[in-house]
């Protein structure tokens, strides 16, 4: 956990092996002709994370923190011109292949420099996800007003000793990224920055509680 000025960068370590193409058919509910991607169930458990944690949906301005009813999410899009990022609006009631869409039409909109102005203003939280640039983990710069933003490193193969049913060691390995939450010191603290992180591993890693919301 590192603390600068007023933001707060903490960490967590999360399994994304745990996301199986059972949980895809599932949550993509029959939807063979949508490609659900792993930035598609990030987007999800952090829209179902927010709303199980009402206060990190929140923004800053000069009379203190604002909490926010609708949950809308920018995802940071890197463009010719620059990053922008799209807005998933009331992410916490789409289903995984509405957020798959969204986030496509979106992406493409941005890279042909077609966005309309109601779809990149505003926001309550964001994610920029740099794993496909083979990122490892990073810090990145929170978007006024919001309070916090999600930053998203490369899955990487790591070996672990797990424990099976007859309490047999055996080495295993498994997916997993490095997942950093900046945040407005403000607004959300160190402490309920941990526990969002705690909280989104824990839905990411179980993929079928995203179907609850």
């Amino acid at each position: 956990m590192h603390f600068n000025s007023s933001t707060w960068d903490t960490e967590v370590t999360v399994n994304s092996g745990d996301i199986t193409p059972v949980d895809i058919a599932v949550l993509a509910d029959g939807a063979d002709d949508i490609k659900i991607s792993v930035n598609d169930f990030i987007i999800k458990a952090a829209a179902v994370t927010l709303k199980q944690m009402p206060d990190v949906n929140s923004t800053w301005s000069n009379e203190g923190p604002h909490q926010l009813s609708s949950i809308d999410i920018s995802v940071a899009v890197a463009t010719d011109r620059g990053l922008v990022t799209p807005i998933v609006r009331d992410a916490a009631t789409k289903g995984i292949e509405e957020i798959s869409t969204v986030v496509k039409t979106l992406a493409k909109k941005a890279k042909a420099g077609k966005l309309l102005p109601e779809e990149y203003q505003g926001g309550s939280f964001s994610i920029s996800n740099l794993g496909m640039f083979g990122i490892s983990g990073f810090s990145a710069v929170i978007n006024p007003p919001q309070a916090c933003i999600l930053a998203i490193g490369q899955s990487r193969h790591d070996l672990t000793i797990s424990e099976d049913d007859k309490g047999n060691h055996k080495l295993c390995r498994k997916d997993m990224m490095t997942v950093t939450l900046s945040s407005d010191g403000r607004v959300v603290n160190d402490e309920l920055a941990s526990q969002f992180l705690e909280s989104f591993k824990l839905n990411l890693e179980n993929p079928k509680l995203l179907a609850v919301l």
